[in-house]
């Protein structure tokens, strides 16, 4: 081998080498992190579909618990049924099921025999059937609950099962009521996404899977006793169980494996990550495809030869320069001589195209015989150039008319002797056309022809002068747009009869949610009388303890009496919203006061929890009810500090299109998967991802959205796992100068004494007994005297002339058919005097608070917080006080 061979094969063999190492290091680095990375997002996202799980499924675990208490199904399973009863039990059933939408309900007694179901009505029906094998149904006999996913051996559909036993007196189980849930939306949720989504149970088989494939295959093999035991339960009945074939290739530090799987085959490695479901004996997988990682690599890998080769041909740059240097004259002479041989080709060449396209633009051209529509061609003199045949068939010219250099007025008149143009005058119709086209304007139109074709005709001008007029054979897609027409017109006529029918529907539906409506308030109302003597009881044993232990404890019932005052109270303002009985006052508002009370308000907390929140000024001004939009922007707040671990939550305004302005709260939260972003606004529906002990009631966006649909204020939602949320209103701009301005702050009235309420006198006239006992001790505590705490019919035969309270703390409904203000009127006639009032009531209707404020009366909601009453009562008697000296 020579010395130049040698140096050429050795100087490959460094190119080549150095660029297999440098593509295998890089390619490597980047598999390794983008695998990393890709693994610890399918982590996260194995534990949203989790959580998506579990809340499902605790959306009806409920429902067993409270159906086992009910009176019906206990006696039911005391004795012997008739067909009667047993038909009642079953229309009992099938209404529960048909309000909580789960898949079948089954009473069944000790026997495990399905007494009553709510499927009753279908063929495959629950009753008379003994499931005394199914695992649920021995659960709940000897542990009182119980649950268990499997086939139905009746129905032959798949579900989750949980049971609750039934007892009677003494505690004996008299049976037990199983509900059993469909998971198979769930599933159809699981199709959006690409990866493959399993579910496992304790014998490694899949029962739940987004692809048909995967579901009801085996991830392990059985063992003889895990057979058995799926024989005794037939809990996949016959279903057939195939193994799932895979390899591992690798394992990665967070439990994620790289397999390979052959049956059903996947092509490539594919990120397999396992996370338990918590509660129960499940595993959810989630199968990830890792092409974005093998695409990393490979560009990775091509960067690190790119590079190497770059230092390569840089190094061989400098040797070759000399060496080109001196081929750089040879290679001119030489290329000149091809460019001159080259372009004498291209002479030859252009001189044969401008031929032959002087012959295919002229005349019947072939260019255009491919076009479905008739097309004409005339240059600037209005003459012919060129025409395909389709042009001469819808128009049935002679062949001997069309010539090129013939004038298109030729072609007119022999249209106008056909009638083709149109009653008038020839001549002006022909003018007119001829007039159009030397204009050359573009010109779209239809034409009706004699025998019912119907053209489309299109024009526009040449950029040297001329003029191309395509025709278009519409005429079956007129005669379809007839047809629909006519469908559209029975179409219609059937919605008119669907809308009288929803209508209907719609007014049962109404009267329905009023009878729910006030009965929720009725509800809530009631609730309310023993909460608030809770609250009080509360605040006067505050003062009667001295260790830190004990106050410690009280101040822990106080705040779960708070948050169930918050609870009733969310439940009050949904009903009200939704009888309509909210009243909204739309005026102009400033938002810029308006948000930095909100920061005020919210900053100490965010402060607090470790996180920044910033309010944007802004000038806006919107047309809205202030109170109801604080409530929104207030829940948007609180909701981002009790999701937020970390960052800053800031709200600000976006103008919107259409005279609107946007107002966004931003968080850096944890993020709200899509699948979840509508069932966050429903009732008592929240994510797991708060902090502990205080992940609120579920009620706040519920409210919220009800706000939004009352002022007529879109709610918007944007969000992004691990990278947090955004929540939005959308409100109408206002008038600035409409803003009413905000007066000047009231002078406050200096104290005569540091204990305003010390010797004063008070009634309480309320019919709840223990708040009696509990308000009037806690006035007294505070140096009041309580002559009276009862009843209206206490307090009318304890009044006498001239021997009125200086204050009277009044209860609305006062029960025996007995107003407050009606009672408080007589009581003044029988007084002589009008002492002052406050009205203490579980009512929260805005008529009620504003009738109050016209008669100057103070106002308090039930629960009462104690230093509310106190400062409320403290300012009515200086108020008093004032107006006795003046």
């Amino acid at each position: 081998m020579t010395t130049f061979l040698r140096r050429k094969f050795l100087t490959l063999l460094i190119l080549l080498g150095g660029m297999a190492g440098s593509m295998f290091a890089a390619g490597q680095w980047a598999w390794r992190h983008s695998l990393r990375e890709e693994s610890d997002s399918v982590q996260r996202q194995l534990a949203l579909y989790g959580q998506t799980l579990s809340q499902r499924i605790d959306r009806y675990r409920t429902l067993p618990e409270v159906l086992a208490l009910d009176a019906q199904l206990q006696g039911a399973l005391s004795h012997p049924l008739s067909p009667a009863q047993v038909e009642r039990l079953n229309r009992k059933l099938e209404q529960a099921n048909g309000a909580s939408q789960s898949s079948t309900l089954t009473l069944l007694d000790r026997d495990g025999l399905a007494v009553a179901a709510s499927n009753w009505r279908t063929a495959t029906s629950n009753v008379g059937v003994d499931y005394s094998f199914r695992p649920y149904v021995q659960q709940a006999l000897a542990q009182g609950r119980g649950s268990f996913y499997g086939i139905g051996v009746t129905t032959g559909e798949p579900g989750y099962f949980l049971s609750q036993a039934i007892r009677g007196e003494g505690g004996r189980i008299l049976g037990l009521v199983a509900i059993k849930i469909a998971l198979q939306e769930l599933e159809r949720e699981w199709l959006q996404t690409p990866d493959i989504v399993l579910a496992s149970d304790a014998h490694g088989v899949v029962f739940l899977a987004s692809q048909d494939a995967w579901r009801y295959r085996l991830l392990e093999p059985l063992d003889d006793e895990g057979r058995r035991e799926l024989a005794a339960t037939r809990q996949y009945v016959d279903q057939p169980l195939r193994p799932l074939e895979y390899r591992v290739a690798d394992r990665m530090d967070n439990g994620g494996r790289l397999v390979s799987v052959l049956a059903p085959a996947l092509p490539g490695r594919m990120l397999w990550q396992s996370q338990p479901l918590p509660g129960t004996p499940w595993q959810l997988h989630l199968v990830h495809a890792t092409q974005g990682s093998v695409a990393d690599s490979r560009w990775a890998a091509a960067a690190g030869a790119g590079g190497w080769l770059a230092l390569f041909l840089l190094a061989l740059f400098v040797r070759q320069r000399q060496r080109l240097s001196a081929l750089r004259q040879r290679s001119r002479q030489e290329l000149e001589t091809v460019l001159r041989q080259h372009a004498q080709e291209l002479r030859t060449a252009q001189d044969g195209i401008v031929q032959a396209a002087k012959q295919a633009d002229t005349g019947l051209s072939r260019s255009l015989e491919h076009l479905p529509q008739g097309v004409v061609i005339i240059d600037a003199d209005l003459n012919l150039v060129a025409w395909n045949s389709r042009y001469v068939q819808l128009f049935r010219y002679p062949a001997d008319l069309m010539r090129v250099g013939r004038p298109i007025e030729a072609l007119l008149r022999h249209n106008a002797r056909r009638g083709l143009l149109g009653p008038g005058p020839v001549d002006k119709a022909i003018e007119r056309r001829l007039a159009h086209l030397r204009s050359g304007t573009p010109h779209l139109h239809e034409s009706a022809k004699d025998d019912g074709t119907v053209l489309e005709i299109r024009g526009n001008p040449l950029p040297e002068g001329g003029f191309v007029t395509s025709y278009a054979d519409i005429t079956s897609y007129k005669n379809a747009a007839r047809e629909l027409r006519s469908l559209a017109d029975a179409l219609e006529r059937r919605v008119a009869d669907r809308t009288r029918d929803l209508d209907a529907a719609r007014r049962e539906a109404e009267q329905a949610n009023r009878y729910k409506t006030r009965f929720v308030a009725a509800a809530v109302h009631d609730l309310l009388q023993p909460l608030n003597a809770a609250r009080m009881f509360t605040s006067l044993l505050r003062g009667h303890l001295l260790g830190d232990a004990e106050r410690h404890a009280v101040d822990s019932i106080d705040g779960a009496l708070a948050a169930q005052d918050a609870i009733l109270g969310s439940l009050l303002d949904i009903a009200r919203m939704e009888s309509g009985q909210m009243e909204v006052r739309i005026r102009d508002v400033a938002l810029g006061p308006l948000l930095q009370v909100l920061g005020h308000n919210f900053g100490v907390l965010a402060e607090s929890r470790g996180l920044a929140l910033r309010c944007v000024p802004t000038r806006c001004v919107v047309r809205t009810d202030e109170n109801l939009l604080r409530r929104i922007l207030q829940n948007f707040v609180s909701n981002a500090i009790r999701y937020s671990r970390r960052g800053r939550i800031v709200v600000g305004c976006r103008r919107d299109g259409g005279g609107h302005v946007r107002i966004e709260v931003h968080d850096q939260g944890p993020g709200i998967p899509e699948a979840l972003q509508r069932e966050i606004f429903e009732e008592f529906r929240r994510l797991d991802e708060g902090r502990d002990g205080d992940r609120g009631a579920g009620l706040g966006l519920a409210i919220v959205e009800r706000l939004g649909r009352l002022l007529g204020h879109p709610i918007g939602l944007r969000s992004q796992l691990g990278r947090g949320s955004v929540f939005s209103v959308r409100v109408p701009l206002g008038d600035p100068a409409a803003v009413q301005p905000a007066g000047p702050p009231a002078a406050a009235s200096e104290p005569a004494d540091d204990a305003p309420l010390r010797g004063a006198s008070a009634w309480v006239i309320e019919d709840d007994g223990p708040t009696c006992a509990a308000t009037r001790a806690l006035l007294q505590r505070w140096g009041c005297q309580v002559p009276l705490a009862g009843g209206a019919p206490e307090a009318l035969a304890a009044a006498q002339p001239g021997q009125a309270p200086l204050l009277v703390l009044l209860d609305v409904h006062l029960g025996g058919g007995h107003h407050g203000p009606d009672v408080y009127a007589e009581l003044c006639r029988r007084w002589g005097q009008a002492p002052a009032v406050i009205l203490v009531t579980a009512e929260h209707d805005a008529t009620l608070r504003r009738q109050a404020a016209e008669r100057g009366w103070g106002f308090l909601a039930k629960p009462v917080r104690a230093p509310a009453l106190r400062a409320l009562m403290s300012q009515t008697l200086l108020r008093l006080q004032t107006e006795q000296k003046g």
